[in-house]
């Protein structure tokens, strides 16, 4: 038998964005208590609390990674590829895409926040890649300014993952 807290735990770890609200310290506990809806309104609100003091603040960077854009990607071979998704080699001056190109002081991890960002931005990503360090994300070439705007102003206004 699991206990309301281990219940708390699992409930937030099926909704990221609620365990991203907790680490930065901006959910209203009761509105998530309710949302969630997994018990007692007030128990859940107290689990969440203490579930919220167990995590790990993000931690502050100075540096703030740097976001690029190159332009003219498309289909090519793989030895000149700048990203490779499955079978498909991106490399410059071979179409129409634009990347989205993040370096410095960032993790795998913000690759899907970079996501979430753009989908609110109405960006559907053609591909996209990530390694310790290295990000980029792909976009069709009208949405490239857009795109790099929302980069930069996002990993400039979240902590480091």
């Amino acid at each position: 038998m699991s206990s309301l807290a281990s219940e708390t735990r699992a409930a937030v770890r099926g909704h990221p964005f609620l365990h991203f609200a907790l680490r930065a310290d901006v959910v209203n506990y009761t509105a998530a208590a309710r949302f969630l809806d997994i018990g007692d309104t007030e128990a859940v609100t107290a689990a969440l609390r203490r579930f919220a003091d167990d995590l790990p603040a993000f931690e502050q960077t100075d540096c703030a990674p740097r976001v690029s854009m190159q332009s003219g990607l498309g289909e090519g071979d793989s030895e000149d590829a700048l990203v490779t998704v499955g079978d498909t080699h991106l490399v410059a001056g071979a179409g129409s895409l634009t990347g989205i190109v993040v370096a410095g002081d960032v993790s795998v991890t913000a690759l899907g926040h970079v996501l979430s960002c753009l989908a609110l931005a109405d960006i559907e990503p053609f591909a996209a890649a990530g390694t310790e360090g290295t990000l980029i994300v792909v976009v069709a070439r009208r949405d490239g300014p857009t795109a790099l705007r929302t980069v930069e102003r996002e990993l400039e206004a979240v902590p480091a993952y």
